[in-house]
This record gives C-alpha cells, sequence and structure tokens, in this order.
C-alpha cells in the first residue's frame, strides 16, 4: 500500500527541541515514568483491543512505525492488533504527560528520527506507558473515551505505511556463516569457501540509502553492463536488463541513542543501547550484473537498485524474550580480537519465510530460515563499523547479509536455493523459478512464535514486485 510520497517533507512542522539534552534526561525521571507500568509487560497480559491469537502485534509487541490516512500528514504509530495507534492524536489528548520528553513534539514528526534520538530509558518509558493505556483491566483513559478511540486507533487496512525513518546511511553485512559458505563454495570450491578474513570480522560494504523503500513499494528491474560471454571475460560486456535478478532474505537493524562523536568506537558493552529495533529486508541483488562489477570494490549498480524494508521497527526489548544461541553456538576457532568479543554472545530466534507470488496470484512459499543463523550478530556489527572512529547516527540502517539455514530449502537466496541456476524451484502451481521473472511479487516474512505465557511477535510484510526494465 505504498504511495509515491514516502518521504515527508520536514517543512512546516514544529522546530523540535534538542534531541540530545531531552535524552540525557534524568534516570530518576526516566525510573519514575516506568516505574510499575513495567509489570504491565508480563508474557501473559493481553489488551481490550480485540485481535486474532496469532497477530503479528499484540501488547507484548508495540512496534514503531509512520503512517498516514486520510488527509492527515504522515505520523508515527504503534501496532495492536489489526490498528495502527496514532502517538501523536495521544500526544495532544495528554496521555503522554508523564513521558521524559516533549511527546507531542517528537511523534507529531513524519519519521521516527527524533524519537530514536533519545535514549533506551525513554524508548522503554513509551513503552510502558502504552502497554498501560492498551492493556486490559489497565489505565481506562483511552479504552472508556469513545471519541478519542476513533481518533487513535486506525485500521491497518485502511492507512498508509512510509518509511519509519529518514536513513542517512545504510550499510550491507555478509553475516551468515552457512550463506557465506555456500556461495564461496560455488565460486571456489568447499576448501576454499570462507575468505581468510571471514573469521576475523564482519565483511560489509556501503549501500545506497536513498533507493530504501517500504514494503508494498514495486521495483524495476535493473539495467546495465552484463559480461558479454560467461565463459570469457576478454570479449568485454554488453548493456541490457538484468536476467539474473534475486532477494536476499535478511534483518535489517536501525540505530538510535547517542552514539560517539567521530573518532571514538563504540564498544560492546554500548551497542545494545544504541540500537533502535530491528525490521524485514530484503537486498534485492542483480546477480549478472554483479559478476561483471564486483571486482575489486565488489557490489555497486548490482545492488542499488532497490532494498525493500517492513515498515514496523521492532525493539529489542519485545524480542528479548526469543534471544537465543547463534548457529555457531560460540566462537572459539579463532576467538574474535577483544574489540568484537560479545560476552553475551547470542541472536534472537526470528522464524524467516520467503513468499514467492507470480503474476497469476499462485504463491509458493520457497525457504524457511530463522535469524539464529548468523554468525556476526548485530552488537558485533555496529562496533567493528565504527572501530575506525566512523560516527554513527540516529536512522542508520545495518542490514544483516542474506541469512542462510542449513538445508536447501532454508536459503535465503535464489542463487543458493538453485544453486547458481542448476536446480530449478519448483511453484505450487506447477511452474518454476531459477531468478525472479517480471511481475513476481516476493513477501518476506518474520516472527517469533508463541507457545505458553509467550505470545506469537511478528515484523508485518516486507513485500515488493518487479516491473519490466524501463517500466518507470
Amino acid at each position: 500500500r505504498a504511495r509515491a510520497s514516502q518521504r515527508t517533507s520536514l517543512i512546516g512542522v514544529t522546530p523540535l527541541p534538542d534531541m540530545r539534552s531531552l535524552a540525557q534526561c534524568s534516570a530518576r525521571r526516566v525510573r519514575a515514568a516506568t516505574g510499575a507500568r513495567c509489570q504491565a509487560t508480563v508474557a501473559g497480559a493481553r489488551s481490550w483491543v480485540d485481535h486474532k491469537p496469532d497477530t503479528d502485534f499484540p501488547l507484548q509487541n508495540l512496534p514503531f512505525g509512520v503512517f498516514s490516512c486520510g488527509r492527515n500528514g504522515a505520523r508515527c504509530a504503534t501496532a495492536i492488533g489489526d490498528y495502527a495507534v496514532d502517538l501523536s492524536a495521544l500526544a495532544n489528548a495528554g496521555l503522554f504527560a508523564g513521558l521524559p520528553f516533549d511527546a507531542r513534539a517528537v511523534f507529531q514528526r513524519p519519521t521516527l528520527n527524533a524519537f530514536m534520538s533519545l535514549n533506551r530509558p525513554a524508548w522503554r518509558a513509551t513503552r510502558a506507558r502504552l502497554t498501560e493505556l492498551l492493556a486490559a483491566g489497565a489505565d481506562g483513559k483511552l479504552a472508556g473515551d469513545k471519541d478519542l478511540r476513533g481518533a487513535v486507533l486506525r485500521p491497518l487496512g485502511e492507512v498508509t505505511m512510509h518509511l519509519p525513518a529518514e536513513i542517512g546511511d545504510y550499510t550491507d553485512f555478509y553475516s551468515s556463516k552457512e550463506h557465506a559458505t555456500n556461495v564461496g563454495t560455488m565460486f571456489r570450491g568447499p576448501d576454499n569457501a570462507l575468505q581468510p578474513n571471514w573469521l576475523h570480522l564482519p565483511v560489509g560494504y556501503h549501500g545506497r540509502a536513498s533507493s530504501v523503500v517500504v514494503s508494498g513499494t514495486p521495483l524495476v528491474r535493473p539495467r546495465g553492463q552484463l559480461q558479454a560471454d560467461n565463459d570469457d571475460e576478454s570479449k568485454g560486456s554488453v548493456y541490457g536488463p538484468s536476467r539474473l535478478l534475486d532477494i536476499e532474505l535478511e534483518i535489517g537493524a536501525f540505530l538510535g541513542g547517542s552514539a560517539p562523536q567521530l573518532g571514538r568506537p563504540i564498544t560492546m558493552a554500548e551497542a545494545e543501547d544504541l540500537i533502535f529495533g530491528l525490521v524485514v529486508l530484503n537486498d534485492w541483488s542483480s546477480r549478472d550484473i554483479q559478476k561483471w562489477e564486483y571486482v575489486p570494490l565488489g557490489p555497486f549498480g548490482s545492488k542499488n537498485f532497490g532494498t525493500t524494508i517492513s515498515p514496523w521497527v521492532v525493539t529489542l526489548d519485545a524480542l528479548e524474550p526469543y534471544r537465543c544461541e547463534t548457529s555457531a553456538v560460540k566462537q572459539d576457532d579463532p576467538v574474535p580480537l577483544e574489540y568484537l568479543r560479545d560476552p553475551n554472545y547470542s541472536s534472537y530466534d526470528v522464524a524467516l519465510e520467503v513468499d514467492l507470488t507470480t503474476k497469476e496470484g499462485s504463491t509458493t512459499t520457497i525457504s524457511k530460515s530463522n535469524f539464529r543463523h548468523m554468525y556476526w550478530n548485530v552488537k558485533q556489527q555496529l562496533v567493528h563499523h565504527s572501530v575506525t572512529g566512523c560516527n554513527m547516527k540516529p536512522g542508520d540502517l545495518l542490514g544483516s547479509g542474506t541469512i542462510s539455514g542449513t538445508s536447501p530449502g532454508s536459503f535465503g537466496s535464489m542463487l543458493e536455493l538453485t544453486w547458481r541456476g542448476r536446480d530449478e524451484i519448483k511453484l505450487s502451481d506447477g511452474g518454476v523459478r531459477k531468478f525472479l521473472q517480471d511481475q513476481d511479487t516476493i513477501n518476506l516474512r518474520g516472527f517469533c512464535l508463541g507457545g505458553g505465557e509467550r505470545p506469537r511477535i511478528g515484523f508485518g510484510d516486507c513485500s515488493g514486485q518487479i516491473l519490466p526494465a524501463g517500466a518507470y
């Protein structure tokens, strides 16, 4: 449901107070704001807002995003069940009066950057207050006011979702050992699958922030230089549309907080508090453009034509009950350098699925993976990104890299699923794919499975359709 106006102008919006000063609010005030409210976030709590048991957005999730509807401009929101919850409307009604920042100034913005610029205690205080307002039997100021409910709760089917943040910089990593081993085996053989540096540092490259789009935005098949003869590089290149268009199943991390200034690296102890939350991410890739261009500096045009993200940012606090071992379990061969050692080395048990829908409407789940298949986790990626003194800013986006499991059905790219085009992906309507065709729609989904007292926590859709080359 994306519209063309994904990047809303900041012109005409009341200037914000200094975010750094807001982020440095007293610890006593934050503790007062969270206090007993945090007890409402117990796993078994339910909302007075009706929703299906398997919703992506139960009370324990409360992700953050940006939406618009009708004539009203884009503004900040959370989600509960099948509804977007207008945070600016709650602030205008005075229901955020106890928060340790100016909620009206922050939530009337058309991006989450101002909120991201605060610190983790402020984010937690906000989720605690939302829990208090939305939990059954808690604060009745919203539940008991019919007119206010109508202004605050907007059906998700009637709103347009936007990019959650103005993204300053986007960096993509290459951190799933299973994926890196698969790709290395294809091109260099099993004995030389991983490059010598891979187990020593999180490999990454700088992507293109301007072409990051929200779920639902169609993307045009890229054109570029292709190797004229696949077996003979000396014959040069030809110009044309990519024939080997692919997906990459990833998780993206949005940064927030007050990171160190230029020149001072982020420490492992600081890293988690600077991660605002996670989204599902598809780093669309043209394998034939990539093949010709990547030596010696890596991907360029083959990956800069589009990256799709899910619109709701799920916080690390919501994901904490699903923290788990990585598929590597530990890093001991070799042991990382000291600055990269994470004393709580782990990932999150987020199930990931890839659906391919043909232009005729037939849908096939072509891959099932999990975010636990990470050798280098998000904290390590962030710490390494800043080790040279690179300064990070709220709204910056880090891509995990393609997340592949150990079995063929869990591979996170079509390059792997077809083993470089050797095999075919069988579709439910009897068709096959090796790479994407025009009018194919890809939807990536991420969710933590519920069980016992733990509810399902989801990310929503990360969807995009491929349009023919030249369909501007």
